[in-house]
């Protein structure tokens, strides 16, 4: 949830007069106790009028380097960390399926002694142990774009609510093909907590009366990858040759679907949303291929995240549901249940707005 910075006193007295939170006692570090350590953290006093402390190492860890949306979300998470006075890092690995790459970068990170990690989760489970020695070890962990388990990390930076989220991009599409039809979703890997969590919610939403004429007849995975992508984008219109419209909820797979279609026959005739970046996706708003997708902001998401991670090192929030922080510019942030905090609605962009965004 945001809060303007116009409100900020008022919010203010509110957050104080709600925090006012039990101590509790750290963990004592024994293995299985790493949700129990967790769960004592959340509850431990905090303050928004605390001090932001300096001179931290915050490592950011991505789904995936040198990709369009994760190196404008983490220049943003570097922009927020280097405001506030401490230092940015980021790891990561260059395949967007590699969660037992994201392990390992992990227990570096906690070798190297940071005092925060913001992760692109790649697979909810995978990376729990590690984060919870991370965390047992006195490190921050937030995750952002991608969860874990709630217990493996202390707050998650949302972009919006997977529902609004999932529902957006389905609208999106009836609106195209006239709520007829059969379609298929492209998504990323198969464990990527974010994109089942929308894949879900389409599913469900298309129980709705108004959808009574579409369905789902396919769900495959691209894994992220351009080229698997590409693949799957022209496997999908081989196998079901009544296809009216693909949903790709991940950057580089709505990329790669529009560069297949536009190369072939069924440009114009299958319609393409999903989730995509401005700057990829002009040239096929432009011919024609895709007629509109939606997107957050992901240098405001990094930006989120960064200072999401410091407050938590700060002890200006622990986790908590309630509590609240003021992220610069941005406003003051609240977090919901199970330590979520909320970017925004995210932005439909067509031919009519496009050239006025640049990331």
């Amino acid at each position: 949830m945001h809060q303007s910075p116009s409100r900020r006193a008022s919010v203010l007295v509110a957050a104080v007069s709600s925090l006012s939170l039990l101590t509790a006692a750290c963990g004592d570090g024994d293995g299985s106790a790493g949700g129990d350590t967790t769960a004592n953290a959340k509850n431990a006093e905090a303050s928004p009028n605390a001090p932001t402390t300096t001179g931290l190492t915050v490592g950011f860890l991505p789904k995936q380097v040198n990709t369009p949306y994760f190196s404008v979300a983490d220049r943003g998470g570097e922009r927020a960390v280097k405001s506030l006075g401490s230092t940015f890092r980021e790891v990561g690995t260059d395949q967007g399926a590699d969660a037992s790459g994201q392990v390992s970068h992990i227990v570096d990170l906690t070798e190297q002694e940071v005092d925060a990690i913001a992760v692109s989760a790649l697979d909810p489970d995978t990376l729990c142990d590690a984060l919870k020695q991370a965390m047992d070890e006195g490190i921050k962990v937030v995750t952002y774009d991608s969860d874990t388990k709630p217990e493996c990390r202390y707050a998650f930076v949302s972009p919006a609510s997977a529902e609004d989220i999932a529902v957006r991009q389905l609208e999106l599409l009836g609106e195209q093909t006239g709520y007829q039809g059969d379609i298929a979703i492209l998504s990323a890997a198969r464990t990527a907590t974010n994109q089942n969590a929308w894949i879900s919610s389409i599913k469900k939403e298309l129980e709705d009366p108004r959808y009574r004429d579409m369905r789902l007849v396919d769900v495959v995975y691209g894994d992220d990858e351009a080229q698997e992508s590409y693949r799957k984008t022209e496997e999908l219109l081989r196998e079901h040759g009544d296809l009216k419209g693909i949903i790709s909820p991940t950057t580089n797979g709505i990329k790669a679907a529009a560069k297949y279609l536009s190369q072939s026959s069924h440009k114009g005739e299958v319609k393409l949303t999903g989730l995509g970046a401005p700057n990829d996706m002009r040239p096929y708003i432009e011919d024609g291929t895709v007629e509109a997708f939606l997107l957050w902001d992901p240098a405001k998401l990094g930006e989120l995240a960064g200072h999401a991670a410091v407050a938590l090192a700060s002890g200006q929030i622990t986790g908590r549901e309630g509590q609240m922080f003021l992220a610069g510019g941005m406003g003051w942030f609240k977090l919901g249940e199970n330590g979520v905090i909320t970017l925004g609605d995210p932005t439909v962009f067509d031919a009519g707005n496009i050239d006025d965004y640049d990331f």
